[in-house]
Order: C-alpha cells, then sequence, then structure tokens
C-alpha cells in the first residue's frame, strides 16, 4: 500500500504569483523524488473546470455572495473526489493554487457572506478535509493587481500537466480582478487572519519579491512542516 501523499494549498489575493510558486516547489520536490501534480482551484477536474467559467468570467456582481459560494463548493466536490483524493491515496503530493480559504475569504470576507455560514457549507460539502499545509502568499493589494493585468495564465488538465492558454482566456478570466479596491483589502485582512489563527497548518510569505527569493522561503517552509 502507498504511503499516504500530502496536500499543500497557495492562497492569497490577486497577482500573489502563486502559480509561478507552485510549478517551482513541483520541480524541487520532483527532484528529490516525490510525485507531484499540480492544480487549481476553481477547476482541476473535469467538472470543476466547467464550473469555473461560470466564477471566474462576467460582471463582477454575476453572482449573489451565496450562490457564487455554492457554485465553488460544487467545484470544489468534484475536485476533491476526481482529482486529489485519489492522488493522496496513491502516494502523490498535490500542489493546489487555492482552495477552501480562498472561500471563507473572497466569499465570507469580500463579498460579506459571513464565514460562519461558509464554514457551515463547507463542512456539509468537504467535512474536515483540509490541506496538510497552507502557504499564504501577501502582498499589497494595488501591487497584486498591476501584476495580475499583465500576467498569463495556465490550465491544469486532470493529469496534473500545465499547458498555455489563449491571451482570449487571459482577458476572460478577470471577474474578481475587477472588485473594488476596498474588496481587495479585504482579501489580504481575511489571509492573514486565518493564518493567525491556524498557525499549525498556514504560513506567510511576502510575496512582494523576487521569484527565487520567495521560492526559498516556500521550500524552507515546506522543508520544515513536511519534511519530504
Amino acid at each position: 500500500m502507498a504511503i499516504r501523499g500530502k496536500f499543500i494549498s497557495f492562497e492569497g489575493g490577486e497577482g500573489a504569483g502563486k502559480s509561478t510558486q507552485a510549478k517551482l516547489l513541483s520541480a524541487s520536490l520532483q527532484s528529490r523524488g516525490r510525485d507531484t501534480i499540480l492544480t487549481r482551484e476553481p477547476g482541476g477536474s473535469q467538472g470543476a473546470e466547467e464550473i469555473r467559467k461560470l466564477l471566474v468570467e462576467g460582471e463582477p456582481e454575476r453572482w449573489t455572495p451565496l450562490a457564487e459560494t455554492l457554485l465553488f463548493l460544487a467545484a470544489r466536490a468534484d475536485h476533491v473526489a476526481k482529482i486529489i483524493e485519489p492522488a493522496l491515496a496513491a502516494g502523490q503530493w498535490v500542489i493546489s493554487d487555492r482552495f477552501a480559504d480562498s472561500t471563507f475569504v473572497y466569499q465570507g470576507i469580500g463579498r460579506e457572506l459571513g464565514v460562519d455560514i461558509v464554514r457551515r457549507l463547507q463542512w456539509t460539502a468537504m467535512g474536515n478535509f483540509a490541506p496538510d499545509l497552507t502557504i499564504i502568499f501577501d502582498i499589497d493589494p494595488g501591487k497584486g493587481l498591476e501584476r495580475a493585468a499583465g500576467r498569463g495564465l495556465e490550465l491544469f488538465d486532470e493529469g496534473g500537466t500545465v499547458s498555455p492558454a489563449a491571451s482570449a482566456h487571459q482577458a476572460a478570466e478577470n471577474r474578481f480582478e475587477r472588485f473594488d479596491a476596498e474588496f481587495h483589502a479585504r482579501l489580504r485582512a481575511g489571509f492573514l487572519e486565518i493564518a493567525v489563527r491556524e498557525r499549525q497548518r498556514c504560513a506567510v510569505v511576502d510575496a512582494a519579491r523576487a521569484a527565487d527569493a520567495i521560492a526559498a522561503d516556500v521550500w524552507r517552509i515546506v522543508e520544515e512542516r513536511l519534511k519530504p
């Protein structure tokens, strides 16, 4: 029987550089003999990727906060059942660009649905399933939005491989970036609050620095917490 793999989630506001760091961490783990897959939320599985389009495209007020949360949870339930849980059971290390903390922060705090409501819905959908380690990439929201405006977008398929997306998709997937400055300020505060409240699971890195400096911090945290 394979030893169960580890589940690492990357969290943070828009333009924090999570996708780049996920790839760098995956390469570091693979160089040490770990079988890894990269995935993302919303998305990751075929069904969740279809739901993703509903969530990240269109006008900011396309959905009510409650409807939006239910869509995220539907995508997450499929993602965990089809991709994350089978990979962990097979001994793979899973690195996900966003997971449940983003729903607590974006919908519970940013969209002001309420963290307690989101927590109850999350429990109903997922029980106590959670990452072994969450790394929160902290950056000034204004700086992050500047980065996000010029970034490339990459899509993860069910096998964890990465393929380039068309520039048209990048332009379309900007729904959350278009919320106002107060919304993005609430996001940053919300992620930092989670980091304080759940110190055993979470660690914060300064995401305003060069990618190699951030990657060094990420690897140090993973090495200390999970001993790969």
